[in-house]
């Protein structure tokens, strides 16, 4: 299985691909969490990213190309894939098709109140981390984390104003690549309206019919 995951900012793709990956065995490989990681780590390619992400540009094509390509050639990967947050740009869906072409991309989409709901309603603790939903995961005591009693904060890019700009964004950057699966006869569109739990067993179907599994 080798797979492309797509779709605006909150429609839950990472909940998805993990819910796919522990189902089918195959590993959920998000590009943000390997810079993440290599950042942390401080190592060259790190260090390289770093760069352009404190200057507030995106990181290369040439570098997320080569950081994919690396990934996807480890071990874990024979069996097949999902990638989430690559492709971002066609130079990158073109170059993917040379050295891991994917069989099917998801395309999940969902309308923008829920995107604005789910987003505006998160609420995070600055202090451990905790994530929070004012509606789907509150905590005991409103504003304040269950675990170690710090209040919570609404992050920046969650407010609606810039939850409209990113949705904007994502279209603009995403139609090409949507459009690249789409002429080719691999894109598999999914409602991603509903809450996760009745979202993933649609996608588990859908690829239990695709790969006759």
């Amino acid at each position: 299985m080798k797979l492309v995951f797509i779709g605006p900012p909150g429609v839950g793709k990472g909940t998805y691909a993990k819910a796919v990956s522990e189902k089918f065995g195959i590993p959920h490989i998000s590009t943000g969490d390997i810079f993440r990681e290599e950042i942390k780590k401080g190592s060259e390619l790190g260090k390289r990213v770093k760069e352009f992400l404190d200057k507030g540009l995106l990181v290369p094509d040439d570098i997320v190309i080569e950081v994919v390509k690396q990934r996807l050639s480890m071990g874990d990967c024979r069996k097949g894939f999902i990638l989430d947050g690559f492709p971002r740009t066609l130079q990158q869906a073109e170059a993917l098709e040379q050295f891991a072409r994917p069989e099917w991309a998801f395309l999940f989409q969902a309308r923008d109140e829920t995107i604005l709901e789910r987003l505006g309603g998160r609420r995070i603790c600055p202090k451990c981390g905790a994530i929070y939903h004012i509606k789907y995961m509150p905590p005991k005591v409103p504003g304040i984390c269950d675990k170690c009693g710090t209040p919570l904060i609404q992050r920046k890019d969650d407010t609606p104003e810039v939850i409209m700009e990113r949705l904007k964004i994502y279209r603009e950057q995403f139609t090409p690549i949507i459009l690249f699966y789409k002429e080719r006869g691999r894109l598999v569109e999914i409602d991603a309206n509903e809450q996760a739990d009745k979202v993933v067993p649609v996608v588990i179907e859908r690829l239990r019919k695709l790969y006759n599994v």
